[in-house]
């Protein structure tokens, strides 16, 4: 016979959101729908720097990645094999950021990493 189930205590570095979700389940759903929820959670989260940083880094990737797919997809042929190579890595990409996102990592792409850690600092400086 089982005993009670011992629930994990939350881990020391995690911590609440204005959501109320914790910032490890906050920053891998601001990656969930891509660029979607990355607005989504820029607009209702006003706390969490992580979830925050999470939120921006998806929208300008995966805004970025539907942005070229659109334009890629008007170049006859060419466009087909681009596509055929963007798709499947973008996959592994928002895979990876979710991942990385709900193990508590503050992981930062290259470009859109920095870009998105500008973009907050402008967006905290104006309030």
């Amino acid at each position: 016979m089982e005993g009670p189930r011992k629930t994990m205590p939350p881990s020391p570095g995690m911590k609440k959101s204005s959501t109320g979700l914790d910032e490890n389940v906050g920053g891998l759903l601001a990656y969930i729908l891509g660029f979607i929820t990355g607005i989504i959670f820029l607009v209702i989260e006003k706390e969490n720097e992580k979830i925050r940083f999470h939120a921006m880094q998806s929208t300008i990737t995966f805004g970025a990645v539907f942005v070229i797919s659109l334009i890629v997809n008007f170049i006859p042929i060419i466009g087909i094999l681009i596509s055929m190579i963007l798709a499947p890595l973008s996959i592994v990409l928002w895979i990876i950021l979710m991942v990385k996102a709900y193990q508590g990592e503050r992981y930062q792409l290259p470009i859109a990493g920095k870009m998105a850690e500008d973009q907050l600092r402008k967006m905290s400086d104006k309030v």
